[in-house]
């Protein structure tokens, strides 16, 4: 298992989704590889949707250019 923390790098305002900078979450995978890139980043994607209510996938913010990843 290993703990990952995502945040996000810019200010980003797309399809109706306001993206800060500094927002945050934390994810727990089963694999070693980066969450945003394995599987879509369901993962990343659907910890956003619990903790700040918001889609990034339809933000379309889901990807290395905003986001940083660090492996914890």
């Amino acid at each position: 298992m290993a703990r990952f923390i995502i945040t996000t790098k810019h200010v980003k305002n797309s399809n109706g989704i306001r993206i800060e900078p500094g927002m945050r979450v934390e994810v727990i995978t089963q694999t070693m590889s980066n969450p945003v890139i394995t599987n879509g980043g369901q993962v990343v994607a659907d910890a956003f949707m619990r903790i700040y209510g918001i889609d990034i996938k339809k933000a379309g913010c889901l990807n290395m250019v905003e986001l940083d990843v660090v492996k914890v």
